[in-house]
């Protein structure tokens, strides 16, 4: 059964491409999520907006509204570990701290900070790593501020062309970034990067414009030209449209991501690094697509 989740009450008062501003005018999003899990998990949305080994949040507070996407590491399944329960725990904890009021707006790295170490004090050691990419909007100062640790990442849109993106962090080919908690006779000879480490980014955005936040199985299998492609499909900005367009992006990613004879963005980064690769990328996909919307209570 496929799922797909829409948040808030939001009424869009945004024409795709972007309207004039207002500055005394508050901004919000107005976002939906769609996903695949691979393999046996394919199309099902688990606990927590999990697809798979992905996981992701949205959530409001009085100042502005987050979002975010994390991406767990698949290799721990070979020790027993259930790879989603660190990136499904890692997203609830932020979702869980900007509900409480527990952030700053403009330090999303902050909010990745205190969720990590949350689940380093847990009295039951929870084993696992994650990517993880965390946006915020201001509403009142229209900015976005981003903390992007990792492959999974983001896209601004305005005007039918990307204006903004998240840089994907790689230790090497196919070892990004991340976020760890390893056993005590493991630690060492697990990565595991800072939560300060997390590329930061701030930026003036506008009524209409499109911010696409996914983790690496939309990225990995979908150029840009492909999801600006999709995203034209977004003739307004409500839930439904919203909804579809998120589906149709999520969709297309996981059947080219079957797909063997498909020169996907991820085999062209194999290519570049020596290794003879063609095809899609199997894995998880998670998308969240947002519009900046005026802001109504």
């Amino acid at each position: 059964m496929l799922s797909v989740l829409s948040y808030g009450r939001l009424v869009a008062r945004a024409v795709i491409g972007g309207l004039s501003q207002t500055d005394s005018r508050d901004y919000s999003l107005v976002s939906a999520s769609f996903g695949f899990g691979k393999d046996f998990r394919k199309g099902i949305l688990k606990k927590g907006m999990c697809y798979g080994d992905d996981a992701c949040f949205i959530a409001r507070h009085r100042s502005a509204d987050v979002l975010g996407v994390a991406d767990g590491v698949g290799g721990w399944r070979d020790y027993g570990v259930d790879p989603s329960q660190f990136s499904g725990t890692l997203m609830r904890t932020c979702e869980r701290l900007v509900k409480e009021g527990r952030f700053v707006p403009s330090n999303p790295v902050g909010i990745l900070t205190t969720s990590y170490y949350e689940l380093l004090q847990n009295k039951v050691p929870l084993l696992g790593s994650s990517t993880a990419c965390i946006v915020v909007l201001d509403r009142q100062s229209h900015r976005l501020h981003t903390a992007n640790l990792g492959d999974s990442g983001f896209l601004v849109v305005r005007g039918g062309e990307v204006v903004h993106r998240s840089d994907e962090q790689q230790h090497y080919f196919n070892t990004p970034f991340q976020l760890s908690i390893a056993p005590p006779e493991a630690e060492g000879s697990v990565l595991s990067d800072s939560p300060d480490a997390a590329d930061s980014s701030s930026f003036d955005v506008q009524l209409g414009d499109i911010i696409l936040t996914a983790t690496d199985g939309l990225f990995d299998n979908m150029p840009d030209y492909m999801i600006l492609q999709e995203l034209k499909k977004l003739k307004n900005a409500n839930y439904e449209s919203i909804q579809q367009t998120a589906k149709s992006i999520a969709e297309q990613a996981h059947v080219l991501a079957y797909d063997p004879n498909y020169m996907s963005p991820f085999a062209q980064f194999a290519c570049d690094n020596g290794l003879n690769v063609r095809g899609g990328k199997p894995d998880d996909i998670t998308v969240l697509l947002s519009i900046v919307a005026e802001y109504t209570d």
